[in-house]
C-alpha cells in the first residue's frame, strides 16, 4: 500500500517566498503535500488547527509582534507532539539554539534545493531533529565555547552577535541610524535588530533595553 505524502503547512511573510516554496514542493507530490499556508503567526495557529498538518515550515523571522519562534514555541505548547521546522537566511548558531529551545525539530537555510528540503522534512516528519548541514559542525564548536563562557557578551540571553553588537552601540547612545553608518546596514536590518533585542530582553523601548544590558551585566 502506498503511504501518503505528508501534509505540510508553509508560513512566510513573503508571499514570493510562499508561493517559491509551493512551487518548488510541487515537484514532489508523492512525498509531500501544501495543505494550508499563512503570512502570519496568529493566522498560522487557525490554519495549524483547522488541517492538523504532519509538520509546519515556518520562517523565523515573521511581521507583526510574534516571530517564527514564537509560533513554534505555542504550537509545540498547544500540542507537544506538534512537529515544526524553521527556516532562515540566518546561518547564525544563536538562531540554532532558539530555535531547539522554542521546540523545533529543525533549522533549515532557505537557499537549499528542493530534493534536500524534502528530505529534511521527511526525516524530521519521523522523529529526527534536523539541522542544515552547513551549521552543524559550527554549532557544535560554538556550543563547546558557551559552555565554556567564551562568547560574545548577550549570547546567554539569546542574542546573536550581530543583535549584541547593535544593542553595545544603544547602550553607547548612538541612534539607529548611526548604528547602521557604524556597522554597514540598511536602516531596516538596524529596525528589525532592534526589536528582535527588545523581544529578548522583554523590553518595550530603548531606555529599558539599555537599563537591562547594564543591568544583567551585558555592558558595562
Amino acid at each position: 500500500m502506498e503511504e501518503r505524502p505528508l501534509r505540510v503547512v508553509l508560513v512566510d511573510d513573503h508571499e514570493m517566498v510562499l508561493e517559491g516554496l509551493k512551487t518548488l514542493l510541487a515537484r514532489f507530490t508523492r512525498r509531500v503535500r501544501v495543505v494550508g499556508q499563512s503570512a502570519d503567526a496568529d493566522e498560522a495557529e487557525r490554519v495549524v488547527a483547522a488541517f492538523d498538518p504532519d509538520i509546519v515550515v515556518s520562517d523565523v523571522r515573521l511581521r507583526g509582534r510574534a516571530s517564527g519562534l514564537d509560533l513554534c514555541r505555542r504550537l509545540v505548547e498547544a500540542e507537544p507532539s506538534r512537529k515544526v521546522v524553521l527556516l532562515s537566511a540566518y546561518d547564525d548558531e544563536q538562531y540554532l539554539y532558539q530555535a531547539l529551545r522554542a521546540g523545533a525539530v529543525g533549522y533549515l537555510l532557505k537557499w537549499m534545493g528542493g530534493e534536500e528540503l524534502v528530505r529534511h522534512v521527511e526525516r524530521a516528519a519521523a522523529g529526527e531533529v534536523v539541522v542544515d548541514p552547513t551549521m552543524a559542525g559550527r554549532a557544535a564548536a560554538s556550543a563547546a565555547r558557551l559552555q565554556a563562557g567564551e562568547f560574545w557578551p548577550g549570547a546567554a540571553l539569546g542574542l546573536t552577535q550581530r543583535e549584541s553588537e547593535v544593542l553595545s552601540l544603544l547602550v553607547a547612545g548612538l541612534s539607529n541610524r548611526a548604528i547602521a553608518g557604524r556597522l554597514v546596514l540598511g536602516g531596516e536590518t538596524v529596525k528589525s535588530h532592534v526589536a528582535s533585542i527588545y523581544r529578548k530582553l522583554e523590553v518595550n523601548d530603548r531606555a529599558a533595553a539599555v537599563a537591562a544590558a547594564l543591568r544583567e551585566g551585558i555592558y558595562r
